[in-house]
């Protein structure tokens, strides 16, 4: 939706048999959201992995940016985990990304929250 502000989504990847296996997962989602990691400037996308807290491993992808580009982050950290794992997009909780949205308010030099 055009001049829809940025906020906190969630991509979160269930179904790992394991913790290993949801660790193992964040080096090739995190080279998918930024392939060049030594790269001039701020990310397109601001985000930042996570373990969820829930009894079973869940590995969480915060992202500070539209629905739309959200959804296809999304859609990029699915390529990555194949069709064996549920990947679900939803918002997040601004609290528990809050260095996103501070890095997005520093890059951009806006006074979002």
């Amino acid at each position: 939706m055009a001049g829809e502000r940025p906020r906190v989504y969630e991509i979160r990847v269930q179904g790992c048999a394991g913790t290993d296996e949801a660790l193992a997962l964040q080096e090739p989602i995190a080279r998918t959201l930024c392939p060049e990691p030594e790269h001039a400037g701020p990310c397109a996308v601001p985000w930042d992995i996570t373990l969820g807290d829930t009894d079973e491993p869940v590995l969480v992808v915060g992202v500070y940016t539209t629905r739309e580009r959200a959804a296809e982050a999304a859609g990029q950290v699915r390529e990555v985990v194949g069709g064996t794992l549920s990947v679900v997009l939803g918002e997040g909780d601004p609290g528990r990304f809050e260095t996103l949205v501070e890095q997005y308010r520093i890059e951009h030099g806006t006074g979002l929250v």
